[in-house]
């Protein structure tokens, strides 16, 4: 209602009174004047604002909240065309940005001062460890006991000619041990290392955190004394059998997948088997699922409409509970693995296609469902002739991006435990093997852009 029209209803709505109803309460001197919408995000505006600032406890920003109760003010004395909106926009993206910027603790000078500890990590990054020139490994090894046994055998071994002696024969955390090796390849980098009951390698460099390498002399002899790593489990009443590991490495020519590489292999194809498992088994569950969420299907009846409604509240509910969050529950219950990052991802994606599906089915042409049901078909027959062949190409499609979607998906899914190249990834982020991060990295992008190029080229094909 505008001014005009409230004169002629013999009340007068003088931009005055206006302004003093906005000044007492945002938005009511708009509301008054007839504009209801104008007074409800009026109204809008400012509370939100005066609410952010008060969460946020800062005096200083209590400045918007006011200023735009005075652009309220303001927009009823400038009857009828109203304080320029953009005034009001400004000063609330300002309160919104400037306490976003605050709360999330932006520091840009931290990333100068931390410069050294980012080269650290980027520098590896720039040689990723995918490929190797191949290798020859030879390893010998001797055990030796942790702690002492009442008898324990001679720390000595033989293979295929080498010959390792430890002395002494068993020891206990921290004691210095010696250990000679003969019949190795002369003049040859040796790789010395220590080896727990597990298979768990410990290099024994400096801190226990660099590989000690030494080099035979000409008659393939090695003599080295260091002592026993502080951080291996040994208890005095169970005695473990340890194992002193010698490695020769000979290059070869030409190139071989890393140990790495081979794990990256193994989780790429574990998170593709993975996405693709969730996606057909979730696109299977949504197809059924996404005719009884199609409003236009079941809108004809209160029993269809109810059963209409209870499937989009569980497509919903489902959908809003992030893949990442059912990971952890399904790894709570059945374990580690792939398994239940593929339970995660199926029923997150049985909830986004089922409720995509269901808007591809009330988007279709109106015309063959009606044409059906004047032949008197019933609902099951409905759906076969008039929507099915409607369908098909856009859920097809649908089902392809849910896909692409579902691999980067399982990727965050194996940082919880759930299986994939993730999985992988988070452990040699917490080793700090950032050669190994940057390869997985390469590789999960070679693998995203790949399926986006053919994914693109099928749904090109499908329209």
């Amino acid at each position: 209602m505008n001014v005009n029209q409230a004169s002629s209803t013999g009340t007068e709505r003088h931009p005055a009174i206006a302004a003093l109803l906005s000044l007492i309460l945002p938005g009511l001197g708009q509301a008054w004047q007839g504009n209801l919408a104008r007074g409800g995000g009026v109204f809008a505006v400012v509370i939100s604002a005066l609410a952010t600032t008060v969460w946020y406890g800062h005096p200083t920003w209590y400045i918007i909240p006011a200023a735009l109760w005075m652009w309220n003010v303001w927009d009823c004395l400038r009857i009828p065309s109203g304080a320029p909106a953009w005034a009001a926009a400004i000063l609330w993206l300002s309160m919104a940005y400037g306490i976003g910027w605050q709360v999330t603790e932006i520091n840009l000078s931290a990333l100068a001062q931390n410069g050294e500890r980012a080269a650290s990590i980027l520098q590896p990054m720039l040689q990723p460890d995918f490929i190797i020139k191949r290798q020859n490994r030879t390893q010998y090894s001797v055990r030796v006991q942790v702690p002492c046994s009442p008898n324990p055998p001679r720390a000595q071994s033989t293979i295929n000619g080498v010959t390792i002696t430890a002395s002494p024969d068993c020891v206990v955390v921290g004691e210095n041990i010696l250990v000679t090796a003969r019949g190795l390849q002369p003049n040859f980098p040796t790789e010395v290392t220590w080896v727990t009951p597990t298979g768990g390698v410990i290099m024994l460099g400096e801190n226990n955190a660099k590989m000690l390498t030494l080099n035979s002399d000409e008659q393939g002899n090695l003599t080295v004394m260091f002592p026993v790593p502080t951080g291996i489990q040994a208890s005095e009443e169970f005695v473990q059998d340890y194992r002193i590991a010698l490695t020769q490495v000979e290059t070869l020519p030409g190139y071989e997948l890393s140990p790495n590489g081979k794990y990256i292999l193994q989780g790429i194809y574990e998170t593709l088997a993975l996405a693709l498992l969730a996606t057909a088994l979730g696109a299977l569950l949504a197809l059924p699922l996404s005719f009884l969420a199609a409003r236009n299907l079941m809108g004809s009846n209160p029993i269809t409409y109810s059963i209409y409604v209870l499937t989009r509240t569980f497509l919903n509910i489902f959908r809003s509970i992030e893949a990442l969050i059912l990971a952890i529950i399904f790894v709570i219950i059945v374990g580690l693995g792939p398994f239940p990052g593929m339970l995660a991802l199926t029923i997150h994606t049985t909830a986004a296609l089922g409720k995509l599906y269901s808007e591809v089915i009330e988007g279709i042409d109106p015309g063959p469902i009606e044409a059906v049901r004047a032949t008197g078909a019933n609902w099951a027959q409905t759906v076969r002739y008039a929507v099915i062949p409607q369908i098909v190409p856009s859920f097809t499609a649908l089902t392809i991006y849910r896909w692409d979607i579902n691999v980067r998906s399982s990727t965050i899914i194996g940082f919880v435990g759930g299986g994939g190249i993730g999985f992988f990834l988070w452990q040699w982020i917490l080793l700090g093997d950032y050669r190994a991060v940057s390869a997985s990295f390469i590789t999960i992008a070679v693998v995203v852009i790949i399926m986006d190029f053919f994914s693109a080229q099928l749904r090109v094909q499908l329209h």
